[in-house]
C-alpha cells in the first residue's frame, strides 16, 4: 500500500479508523496499526482503539507471554543502553530497493540513551517475516560519537515518524550539551539531505525567541526529554527543552514538501530573560497539538530555586511574560518578526502555582493531552487535561477559552475554589471546598520533589462503547512524614462528567488498591470499538532516585489492567531487563513492544513461539567507596555542579568545604532530597568524591 499524506483533524499520527472516529473529527483511511508518535497521536491521548487480539481475557490467559526480543542494543564504553525514548511502530513499511524490495515489513524503531537509532523487524508471524527474523536489527545509525554525560544522555526523547515523507525525526546530544535534530530515512537510516540541525546557543538566539530576550546560554545544560511532535501536514517539527533553568519550545521547518530548506524558525521561552531560572518544559510527553493546529505544553519549576530557598520571589510572579508552572497554548504563525512564529494565545496557571513552584512541585512532569467530547454533550467539548503531576492534582481545561491572559500569571492565591480549571461542583475532601481533583494523596503544597513526587506521567483518554469518557492516571499515593513511601493507589480512573449546556469536569470513579508502582511511565489504553479495554503501564520498578545505569539496577515490570474494572490482568514478572524512565509501550497489532536495553515484545504465543529466559534478578554488587561516590555524584549531582552557568556552586568550590559540612548538607540540609534513599556510608562516599575533585583541579 503506497502511503499518502492524510491531514488528520486531531492528529498527524492517529492509527486506525476507529480512533479517528472516536475523536469526532476526520478519519484515517490507512489500515495499518501504526504508532508514529508518543502516546499514539499528536494530541497525546494514549489510546489505540483498533486492537482486537489483546482482550482482557486473552491477556489474562495462559497463551500471553513474550514472543520475540531483539539483540542487546549498543552501549557506549561500559555504559549500557537504556530506552528513555518509547518505541514506535509501522505495521507494513514497503521497500522498493535492497534485500527487501517488493516486500512490506512490520518495523519497530528504537533510540537509546547511548546515542543510537535502530529499525528492528517486529513481525512474529512467519508469513510476514519476509526473510528477517523477529527482533532482527535491519539498520542502526550512530547519532553522535560523543553522547552527553558519558553516554547516559545521548537521547532522552521519543522520536516522531512522518510516514508519508518516509522520515524518522530524532534528537541526539553531543558532549558539549549541543543537541542535533536528525531526519533519518525510515528504510535505510541514512540522514536526509540538509540535516541534522543544531539546537544550541549558536542557533537559539534572542532573535529567534518570541518571548522577551531570553536565549540558549553557552555552556548551560538543556535536556531534550519531551517527545517530538509534528504538525498535521508534516511541515513543522516541535522540540521542547528543560529542565531546571528555563523551558524552550523550538519550531523547525522540516522542508518535507521541498519548498524550503530545513531550518529553525522560532522559539518560545518560558521566561523573558535568560537570568530567570524557571519553567523547564521537560515532561516526557512533549507538546500536544490539537485539531486546529494549536500547540499546548506544560512548564515547570526549578529545583535549584527550591534547594537554594529562593521562595516565591524566585518564581517571578510579578514579572510580565514569566510563564513558569503553567500550561501554555500557542500558535505557530508563518513568517519572521513580531506576531509570527510561536505566539502565545492562552495560558493557565494553577491557583497555588506560587507555593508549588517554590517547592519544585512542578506540573511539567505530566504534560498535557488534547481530546474532544462528542458535539453537544457539554458546553465545553474541546478539552485539555493534565495528569496528576508531582502534587497529585489533575486539571481539566476548555482549550477554546483558556482562563489566563497572555501577559502575566494571576496573583498568588491559596484558594482552591479560585482555580481557573473546570472544577467539580462538589466539595473536594482535600480542600473542604471546590478545587482541582486530587488523584494521588495526601495533599501538600510543600512536599513533592524527588522521590516524594506523586506522578511523572501523562494521562490517557479512553471512550467506552457506551460513550463514557475516562481519564487514566499512573503514579502513587504516599505515606510517611516526607512522602517517602509509595502506597496504592498507583492507577486511578476519573470520568469526564458532561451534561448539555454545562461545563465538563472530572470525578474520580475507580482506584486500583492492590498494586504499588514505583515511578511509572504513562498508562496506554488498547481496545476495539470502545470494548475490551486494557490499560498498560511500564514501571522501571525502582524509585526515581535510583541510577538505572548501575549494575544492580532492577529489571522493569509491565502491568496490564482491565480498563473497566481496573483489575490486574497480568504482569511481566522478571521477564524484562533494566529500562529507562518515563517511557511507555507500543501496544497494537496484537503486540506490546517494550524498550529496555533491547526491544522485548509480548503477545499470544503459539506452539512454535521460542521460549525466552527471564532476565536475571539484579543483586547488589560490592564495589569500592570511591566507585560508589563517583556513580552517585554523576547520576544526581553533576548536571548542576559540573555544568557551567547552572547557577549551582561548581564542584571545585564544594571541594573546598570540610567533609562533614558536605555530609551535613546531604543528610540534614537543603540537599537532603537529592540524597534520598542513600545510606550514610554512600552519602559519605559522595562527599569524599566531591572533596577529591579539588585535588584534580
Amino acid at each position: 500500500m503506497k502511503p499518502v499524506r492524510i491531514a488528520l483533524a486531531a492528529s498527524a499520527g492517529l492509527a486506525g479508523l476507529a480512533l479517528a472516529l472516536s475523536q469526532g473529527a476526520g478519519a484515517d483511511t490507512r489500515r495499518e496499526a501504526d504508532k508514529l508518535t508518543y502516546h499514539y497521536d499528536a494530541g497525546r491521548q494514549g489510546w489505540y482503539d483498533g486492537e482486537s487480539e489483546l482482550t482482557p481475557q486473552a491477556v489474562a490467559g495462559p497463551a500471553f507471554g513474550q514472543i520475540w526480543q531483539s539483540p542487546v542494543l549498543d552501549g557506549f564504553g561500559e555504559v549500557p543502553a537504556r530506552l528513555f525514548a518509547s518505541p514506535l511502530y509501522i505495521a507494513d513499511l514497503a521497500f522498493d530497493a535492497g534485500p527487501f524490495a517488493g516486500k512490506a515489513l512490520p518495523l519497530a524503531f528504537a533510540v537509546t540513551s547511548t546515542g543510537y537509532a535502530y529499525a528492528i523487524h517486529a513481525g512474529p508471524d512467519a508469513g510476514r517475516n519476509a526473510g528477517a527474523a523477529p527482533g532482527a536489527i535491519l539498520w542502526k545509525r550512530r547519532l553522535t560519537e560523543t553522547p552527553c554525560q558519558d553516554g547516559q544522555m545521548g537521547n532522552l526523547s521519543t522520536p516522531v515518524i512522518d510516514r508519508a515523507a518516509g522520515r524518522l525525526y530524532v534528537t541526539s546530544c553531543r558532549d558539549d550539551w549541543v543537541w542535533d535534530v536528525h531526519a533519518l530515512d525510515l528504510r535505510t537510516g541514512a540522514e536526509i539531505a540538509g540535516w541534522p540541525l543544531e539546537v544550541s546557543a549558536r542557533t537559539v538566539t534572542a532573535d529567534v525567541n518570541r518571548n522577551g530576550t531570553s536565549h540558549f546560554v553557552a555552556g548551560q545544560t538543556y535536556f531534550q526529554r519531551g517527545a517530538l511532535n509534528l504538525s498535521a501536514d508534516g511541515g513543522k517539527l516541535y522540540v521542547a527543552f528543560g529542565p531546571d533553568m528555563q523551558g524552550f519550545l523550538v519550531s523547525l521547518d522540516t522542508g518535507a514538501d521541498g519548498r524550503a530548506k530545513p531550518a529553525i524558525t522560532s522559539a518560545f521561552s518560558s521566561m523573558p530573560s535568560e537570568t530567570m531560572q524557571q519553567g523547564g518544559m521537560w515532561g516526557a510527553s512533549g507538546p500536544a497539538i490539537d485539531g486546529e493546529g494549536r500547540i499546548a505544553i506544560a512548564s515547570g519549576a526549578s529545583v535549584l530555586n527550591a534547594l537554594n530557598q529562593g521562595g516565591i520571589p524566585g518564581i517571578y510572579p510579578d514579572v510580565d511574560h514569566a510563564w513558569g508552572q503553567s500550561i501554555l497554548q500557542l500558535r505557530d504563525e508563518p513568517g519572521k518578526g513580531p506576531g509570527t512564529g510561536l505566539t502565545l494565545i492562552g495560558a493557565f496557571s494553577p491557583f497555588n502555582y506560587c507555593q508549588t513552584a517554590a517547592s519544585d512541585i512542578d506540573i511539567a512532569s505530566s504534560g498535557v493531552v488534547a481530546f474532544d467530547l462528542p458535539a453537544g454533550s457539554s458546553r465545553t467539548v474541546h478539552l485539555l487535561g493534565l495528569g496528576a503531576a508531582k502534587q497529585g492534582l489533575a486539571y481539566l481545561l476548555d482549550r477554546e477559552h483558556m482562563p489566563g491572559n497572555v501577559t502575566r500569571r494571576h496573583a498568588c492565591s491559596s484558594d482552591p475554589a479560585s482555580d481557573g480549571s473546570l472544577l467539580d461542583p462538589a466539595v473536594q475532601p482535600a480542600f473542604g471546598s471546590r478545587g482541582p481533583t486530587l488523584v494521588f494523596g495526601p495533599y501538600s503544597d510543600t512536599i513533592g520533589m524527588g522521590n516524594s513526587a506523586k506522578s511523572r506521567s501523562v494521562l490517557a483518554h479512553f471512550r467506552s462503547r457506551d460513550g463514557a469518557d475516562y481519564l487514566y492516571f499512573a503514579g502513587s499515593a504516599k505515606e510517611g512524614e516526607d512522602f517517602g513511601t509509595n502506597v496504592p493507589p498507583s492507577l486511578v480512573r476519573a470520568r469526564v462528567v458532561a451534561e448539555p449546556g454545562k461545563d465538563a469536569y472530572l470525578r474520580v470513579d475507580a482506584r486500583e488498591m492492590s498494586v504499588t508502582l514505583q515511578n511509572p511511565g504513562p498508562p496506554v489504553v488498547t481496545s476495539h470499538g470502545g470494548e475490551g479495554g486494557v490499560v498498560w503501564v511500564l514501571d522501571p520498578n525502582a524509585p526515581r532516585s535510583v541510577d538505572v545505569y548501575q549494575k544492580d539496577a532492577p529489571g522493569a515490570r509491565l502491568h496490564a489492567f482491565d480498563a473497566q474494572t481496573l483489575k490486574p490482568l497480568w504482569n511481566s514478572g522478571n521477564a524484562l531487563y533494566t529500562s529507562g524512565k518515563y517511557n511507555e509501550v507500543a501496544a497494537m497489532d496484537g503486540m506490546v513492544i517494550v524498550g529496555t536495553d533491547r526491544l522485548q515484545a509480548f503477545g499470544l504465543r503459539t506452539a512454535t513461539t521460542p521460549r525466552f529466559a527471564d532476565a536475571p534478578v539484579r543483586k547488589a554488587v560490592a564495589t569500592s567507596d570511591a566507585a560508589v561516590g563517583k556513580a552517585v555524584y554523576d547520576a544526581r549531582c553533576s548536571s548542576c555542579h559540573s555544568a557551567a552557568s547552572s547557577g549551582a556552586p561548581p564542584v571545585t568550590v564544594l571541594a573546598t568545604y570540610p567533609l562533614e559540612r558536605i555530609v551535613s548538607v546531604l543528610t540534614e540540609g537543603k540537599m537532603k532530597e537529592m540524597a534520598a534513599g542513600l545510606s550514610r556510608d554512600h552519602v559519605r562516599a559522595v562527599a569524599e568524591h566531591v572533596r577529591a575533585q579539588g585535588a584534580q583541579h
